[in-house]
């Protein structure tokens, strides 16, 4: 009896060790295939956000286009009348000449003035087609700017948004500008900062112009992600008056910069981007008379 009981005793701590195999096996398995589908789930999301972007890209690149493709024709007929007013001008002066030198005396100096209207008009235009060969890039209506905002936080970017004061009647072009602006800011925002970098993005409409303001905490997301208390970061990192001058005066350099900065003159803004000791990067593009500058190099063309 006592062997038998043994014996069976000996069977059933095998089947249980066995048991026991299997188990592991099995919860190995499911943790592998639960891996795995977390892994695809995120690829997917990663290609969701690449081809919204990818999308939205296409969609900035047909309006930018648009966009200029107005503003030339715009300045086209401005030429166009330009033209008349020197030709009847010009067939004035031929035959006031004969009677009245005075005449033909006023009316060159009109003719004059007129050419160099239309000079400039033309310069402008020749500006926007080489712009559209060197880059076929974007434009959407400031109202895309909130599928940019889910775009960048389906990316990993907190994006905080808060706007004050009235709106302006923009064209086109103008809106591009600022779209763009607001749009590599994220970006680099995301680029430097990481997942879980917040900005703060604010816009502030006066009479006359606009001001863009995009704040990150991307310092304080990397202290975070390292596993670091960013506040105690921050207090036992010492900043010299020379660090606090390079922030304030050194402007940070790179092709999404230089885009940012050109974007910004080229309708009458100032820009200013600089690091924040401590915190992050800040980006400002200020116009102060965008009302008047839908066109370019401070042309108004008319509207609001």
């Amino acid at each position: 009896m006592n062997a038998w009981i043994q014996e069976n005793s000996i069977i059933l701590v095998i089947a249980l060790g066995v048991a026991a195999v299997l188990l592991v096996i099995v919860a190995v398995v499911l943790l592998v295939l639960w891996r795995r589908a977390r892994r695809a789930e995120r690829l997917a999301s990663a290609d969701r956000v690449e081809r919204d972007r990818e999308r939205i890209d296409l969609e900035l690149s047909l309006a930018e286009q648009t966009g200029r493709l107005r503003i030339i024709r715009e300045l086209h007929e401005l030429a166009v009348h330009s033209v008349s007013v020197i030709i009847t001008q010009a067939d004035g002066a031929r035959y006031a000449a004969r009677a009245d030198p005075d005449v033909a005396t006023r009316s060159a100096t009109a003719i004059a003035e007129a050419a160099r209207a239309t000079l400039a008009d033309l310069r402008r235009v020749m500006t926007l087609v080489k712009d559209g060969e060197a880059d076929a890039a974007p434009q959407p209506s400031l109202s895309s700017a909130r599928e940019l905002f889910k775009v960048m936080r389906d990316a990993g970017l907190d994006v905080e948004f808060t706007e004050s004061g009235t709106r302006l009647d923009l064209k086109q072009g103008a809106e591009l500008a600022v779209y763009r602006i607001l749009q590599e800011a994220l970006e680099n925002a995301l680029t430097h900062g990481g997942p879980g970098t917040s900005a703060r993005v604010r816009f502030t409409w006066t009479e006359q112009g606009l001001e863009v303001l995009v704040d990150d905490d991307g310092i304080r997301a990397e202290a975070t992600r390292a596993g670091l208390d960013p506040d105690v970061e921050a207090q036992q990192r010492s900043y010299s008056a020379d660090d606090d001058l390079a922030a304030l005066t050194q402007a940070p350099v790179g092709r999404g910069i230089t885009e940012m900065r050109e974007r910004t003159e080229l309708f009458g803004g100032v820009f200013a981007a600089n690091t924040v000791p401590g915190v992050g990067f800040s980006v400002s593009a200020i116009f102060p008379a965008l009302r008047y500058h839908n066109g370019v190099h401070g042309v108004k063309l008319g509207g609001s």
